[in-house]
C-alpha cells in the first residue's frame, strides 16, 4: 500500500465511485475489460489508510446486468455504503424497490464499449427512478455532451457524469462539451465527479495538468456539484495509480477546507442520502 495521503478528510469523507471485483463472479460476455479481483476487504484498507467513512460502489460495466457482487458488497460494508446498479430496462418496479432496499440510488449508463443499457432507454429509465430519488450516473465521452445537452438538461431526476466528464482527448475550458458540462451543472440538478484524470491524460502523473484545469474550473464554477472518487482498483491501469495521491489531488484543484469538506462530505451526503 502507499503512502499515507497529505490530506486529512474531514468526518463523514465519501468515495462515490469505485468497484468490487471478486473471483467467483464471471464477466459478461460485452465485457472488454477484465480486471483481477478487488474484494471488499482490500477496500477497507484503502478506506483506512484514506480516512474514509462512506462509499458508494459502482457497478462494473464487466458484470453487465448481474448486480450482485456490488450488492453483496454495499451489505458487507453496510449502512455507511450506497451503490450505482445496471438494471435491465424491463426491470419491474418491484425489482426496482428491491435494489433501493439494498442500497441502490443511482442507474449506471456507461456509453462506452462494454456499456449495456443503450441511449434509447435514458428517459424512460430515469422516469421510472425519479420517484425513489434515484439519479443517473452517465459516464461518456465528454466531447459528446454538447450533442445530448437537450436530453439530459430535461431529466426528472438528478444526473451525475463521471470523471471530470471524461474528455477522451483532453479539451480545454472553451470546448462545447466542457461548456455543456457547466451549463448542467448550473441547472442544479447535475453533478460531476473529480475523478480518474489518468484516464484521459496525456501530460500524465502526478499533476495530470491537462485534466487538472478542467477539474479546478469545474470547481470554481460550482463546488456545490462536485464529489470526489477514487475509482479503486483503478481498472485497466497498469502499473495502478495510488489513492493516496488521488485524494491529495483535491489540494491542487480546490483551494480552501472549507470547499474541500463541501466535495468529499457534503455533497455526496445531500446526492446519496447518508
Amino acid at each position: 500500500m502507499s503512502a499515507a495521503p497529505q490530506l486529512k478528510a474531514p468526518p463523514g469523507a465519501c468515495d462515490t465511485h469505485m468497484h468490487i471485483y471478486e473471483a467467483r463472479f464471471a464477466f459478461a460476455p460485452t465485457a472488454t475489460i477484465k480486471p483481477p479481483p478487488a474484494p471488499v476487504s482490500a477496500y477497507r484498507e484503502i478506506q483506512e489508510q484514506l480516512g474514509l467513512e462512506r462509499v458508494v460502489v459502482v457497478q462494473p460495466s464487466g458484470y453487465g446486468f448481474d448486480n450482485t457482487c456490488t450488492l453483496e458488497a454495499v451489505a458487507a460494508l453496510g449502512a455507511s455504503a450506497r451503490c450505482v446498479v445496471v438494471p435491465r430496462p424491463d426491470a419491474s418496479d418491484a425489482e426496482l424497490e428491491k435494489l433501493h432496499a439494498a442500497g441502490a440510488r443511482s442507474v449506471r449508463y456507461f456509453m462506452l464499449p462494454s456499456g449495456v443499457l443503450p441511449w434509447d432507454t435514458l428517459e424512460p429509465m430515469a422516469a421510472r427512478i425519479a420517484p425513489l430519488g434515484w439519479n443517473i450516473n452517465l459516464q461518456l465521452d465528454g466531447r459528446e455532451l454538447a450533442q445530448y445537452e437537450t436530453m439530459l438538461s430535461r431529466l426528472p431526476c438528478t444526473l451525475v457524469i463521471d470523471h471530470n466528464g471524461k474528455f477522451l482527448d483532453p479539451v480545454g475550458v472553451g470546448h462545447p462539451g466542457f461548456r455543456t458540462l457547466l451549463k448542467l451543472l448550473d441547472g442544479g440538478r447535475c453533478y460531476v465527479k473529480l475523478s480518474a484524470p489518468y484516464e484521459t491524460s496525456k501530460t500524465g502523473a502526478p499533476k495530470f495538468a491537462d485534466v487538472s484545469v478542467l477539474a479546478r474550473a469545474l470547481v470554481n464554477a460550482n463546488p456545490e456539484r462536485c464529489l470526489w472518487a477514487s475509482n479503486w482498483p483503478h481498472p485497466n491501469q497498469n502499473p495502478q495509480p495510488s489513492s493516496a495521491a488521488m485524494l491529495d489531488l483535491l489540494l491542487e484543484w480546490a483551494d480552501d477546507e472549507d470547499t474541500r469538506r463541501n466535495i468529499l462530505a457534503d455533497n455526496p451526503e445531500r446526492l446519496y442520502g447518508f
